[in-house]
């Protein structure tokens, strides 16, 4: 009797638990459909600063651009060959796919999440996620802005409702994404937090992230005086005394991991990848011979080795490894962070919007000292280097050669050394330095590139709106420039 009980008991339960709910079955617990916004955001924040930071030629060519490195062996990037590789093509998926559909679809989970909160705390944080994935948004849609001129936009993302998306007007965009930092800058609370160490960056930080969107707007500001000096006067003063970076601790860096695949990705291309195939640029590295800068040793080796000389391959030609300085190791540790905005930037900004007439206090020249010394402390040089480097009177900023724009460019691009992006988008701002194009172009371009041109991907999947943005910019070549590329 006591056995027949004992099966009996488990059979009884068997029957007790079944119902006619069988919804639960279609569930795949393997692949789950639902994930948490703060999943997404890391996801998104770590692919936008890889894009920024990564020399891989698959990737970007920025560094390339800026003429502060060259090639060795396949010299094809260095003479401007775009579509070899399909770069653009890779910079444009990137940021639609891995970056700008993560933020989005993290806000969508966000603002769900907002109808079913009613504790106070909770919903200011939730709305400063909120705040963040719009500023890392704006920013990840300025670069576009600035790489190829007009892009898909207010139709971007939704491939269900806009499967072509249309090109918006470039400027119309600038305009869009400054007044979306402003508002999400304002949203921001800053005593409550946010993503804590799901953001890579800021690990939460409110106020960092809304001097980061202030900075953001001020640079942006910037790039736009050249083709609407009233406007952008105007915001530049409205993102200053909104607060803005004041010193190096409020840069926008995100220290990598040890081991791959969370390494930076210079570490990757340059060491784990066993391959040689970039040195310093001889444009560049002659620029710093010049002046005998204090940054040379944290920036190359030297070349031969214990001379403490220094010499730079030939740009855009082919180059043998061996004959030339190389790349520090400091750059090429797994842990060495990614950089999407430093404190020096912003001094040489309001540099430049002093001598651009914007009421931002101080002098051009010492704004001007002060970036050139923050990009040297950032990079561990001695005091009395820096201010023995401010006294040469060819870096002084009273004698120096040349109008503003030459001094502020020339001295920003040194400063913007491995930030290939922003080295790029300075020069073309300024016209400084006075970059040429190798002997041996791809397609005889005559010029540095000014852009990127198009995907060629869009031609078979979005041919009628590229198209007609094409007809508008006049061709599709980088020698076209965007439109705040006013000289």
């Amino acid at each position: 009797m006591k056995n027949r009980l004992l099966i009996l008991i488990p059979l009884l339960s068997l029957f007790a638990s079944c119902s006619d709910d069988i919804t639960g079955l279609n569930q795949d617990t393997k692949r789950p459909t639902y994930t948490e916004p703060n999943y997404l955001f890391t996801n998104a924040e770590h692919a936008m600063v890889d894009q920024v930071t990564s020399t891989s030629v698959n990737y970007n060519v920025f560094r390339l651009f800026a003429q502060q490195w060259t090639e060795c062996q396949y010299p094809q990037e260095s003479q401007y060959d775009l579509t070899g590789r399909t770069i653009p093509d890779t910079h444009w998926l990137v940021y639609y796919r891995n970056v700008l559909m993560d933020y989005k679809e993290a806000k969508k989970l966000l603002t769900e999440q907002k109808a079913t909160i009613t504790d106070a705390k909770e919903l200011a944080v939730v709305n400063n996620k909120i705040a963040i994935i719009d500023i890392l948004t704006a920013y990840s849609y300025g670069i576009l802005v600035d790489t190829f001129g007009d892009i898909p936009y207010t139709e971007a993302l939704d491939i269900i409702a806009y499967p072509q998306p249309k090109y918006d007007d470039a400027k119309t965009i600038y305009l869009d994404l400054i007044a979306k930092l402003t508002a999400a800058s304002h949203a921001l609370n800053k005593n409550e937090g946010s993503f804590d160490d799901a953001d890579l960056i800021y690990h939460g930080s409110t106020a960092k992230w809304a001097k980061f969107a202030n900075s953001l707007r001020f640079r942006m500001a910037i790039n736009l005086h050249d083709t609407d000096p009233t406007y952008a006067s105007a915001q530049a003063l409205a993102a200053f005394g909104d607060g803005i970076f004041t010193s190096s601790a409020d840069g926008t860096y995100m220290t990598y991991a040890a081991t791959q695949p969370n390494a930076n990705p210079l570490y990757v291309d340059l060491v784990a990848s066993g391959r040689f195939d970039f040195i310093p640029a001889d444009t560049f590295v002659n620029k710093l011979n010049t002046l005998s800068d204090p940054r040379r040793p944290q920036y190359f080796t030297d070349y031969p080795a214990g001379s403490g000389n220094y010499k730079g391959g030939v740009y855009g030609a082919l180059n043998t490894y061996d004959n030339f300085s190389h790349l520090t190791t400091t750059i090429q540790d797994p842990t060495y962070p990614g950089v999407l905005f430093t404190y020096s930037e912003v001094e040489f900004l309001l540099a430049e919007a002093v001598e651009r007439g914007i009421a931002v206090g101080g002098t051009a020249a010492s704004h001007y000292n002060a970036a050139i010394t923050a990009s040297m402390q950032d990079w561990k040089v001695p005091s009395a280097a820096i201010t023995a480097y401010l006294a040469r009177t060819d870096v002084a900023y009273a004698t120096a050669t040349g109008t503003w724009k030459q001094k502020i460019g020339e001295q920003s691009w040194i400063a913007l050394y491995n930030r290939g992006f922003e080295a790029w988008t300075s020069y073309r701002r300024l016209d400084y330095p006075a970059l040429q194009p190798p002997a041996i172009t791809y397609g005889d371009i005559n010029t540095v590139p000014k852009r990127y041109s198009y995907p060629n991907r869009e031609q078979t999947l979005n041919a009628a709106s590229l198209e007609a943005a094409v007809a508008k910019l006049g061709n599709n070549s980088v020698t076209s420039k965007v439109f705040w590329d006013k000289f």
